[in-house]
């Protein structure tokens, strides 16, 4: 199992981010390459070489990064070719009417073609129905979440559900 985080803008640009992701890594005993750090695309407006920085270091721990509700900010087609990403979320406004709406659909297969030509992982966000997780699939996209799958538990039903 791995376990993503979501990490505000303003957290991100913390000069202390990294040191403080590797307290957290540490201090719960958290093996750093199961920890996925998600981070929005508005979160990488403030300066290129800074989001190069702190990616870096997280890199540099062992932690994956991900970004979060890919497709509802700015996506800049530079950012994936340049930063050090492992990861596309694509957000839920796509999924929910990819089988309705012509151009969710054209949408959802270029990011996915995308990502895998720069060999980044995708992750649907939002999946509610086994005929959507079914067409995703198809696609190419195979890790999914959303109420299709589970909605949100408390820790002791998680624990339970994670170990069937």
């Amino acid at each position: 199992l791995s376990l993503a985080v979501n990490v505000s803008p303003h957290q991100f640009r913390r000069a202390d981010f990294a040191a403080s992701v590797t307290e957290a890594v540490r201090d719960f005993r958290v093996p750093a390459n199961a920890l996925i750090v998600e981070i929005t695309e508005n979160a990488m407006l403030d300066g290129i070489d800074l989001v190069i920085a702190r990616l870096r270091d997280l890199k540099a721990l062992g932690v994956a990064v991900s970004v979060d509700d890919f497709g509802t900010g700015y996506s800049s087609l530079y950012y994936l070719k340049n930063l050090p990403l492992d990861e596309i979320k694509i957000d839920q406004s796509y999924i929910r009417d990819l089988l309705d709406d012509a151009n969710d659909a054209a949408i959802v297969e270029s990011i996915i073609a995308i990502a895998r030509n720069l060999k980044l992982r995708t992750v649907a966000e939002g999946v509610e129905t086994a005929i959507q997780a079914e067409t995703l699939r198809a696609l190419g996209c195979n890790v999914h979440q959303g109420y299709h799958y589970s909605r949100p538990l408390p820790l002791d039903e998680f624990e339970a559900f994670a170990r069937l």
